[in-house]
């Protein structure tokens, strides 16, 4: 069984920061892409920024120059720098990878629960 588990979401004022992460644990062989998506309410859910496993990595343009996603290949985990907040990047956001699970090996989707990150004054 392979778990995405995220955490550093929260509430923060217009321009401030905030950092995502995401670990991979569990039953993994390895990783391959992972990425952060978001849903804000009424909305679809949207893809913010990707890395893959060779460290390429791919930002929504409502984000470049603010975001920064990395990963920790080690430790099968991933980050998101979120500077300059803005109101409109209020949403869940989701964290997602491919992975090739040990027992059985195969490689599927997973996602994380989801974390709420607010930008308020």
């Amino acid at each position: 069984q392979v778990q995405l588990v995220e955490s550093g979401g929260g509430l923060v004022q217009p321009g401030g920061s905030l950092r995502l992460s995401c670990a991979a644990s569990g039953s993994v062989f390895s990783v391959y892409t992972m990425a952060w998506y978001r849903q804000a309410p009424g909305k679809q859910r949207e893809l913010v920024a990707d890395i893959s496993n060779d460290g390429t990595t791919n930002y929504a343009d409502s984000v470049k120059g603010r975001f920064t996603i990395s990963r920790d290949y080690a430790m099968n985990t991933m980050y998101l720098q979120m500077d300059s907040l803005k109101p409109e990047d209020t949403a869940v956001y989701y964290c997602y990878a491919e992975v090739v699970s040990d027992f059985p090996r195969r490689l599927g989707d997973y996602w994380g629960q989801g974390t709420q990150v607010t930008v308020s004054s």
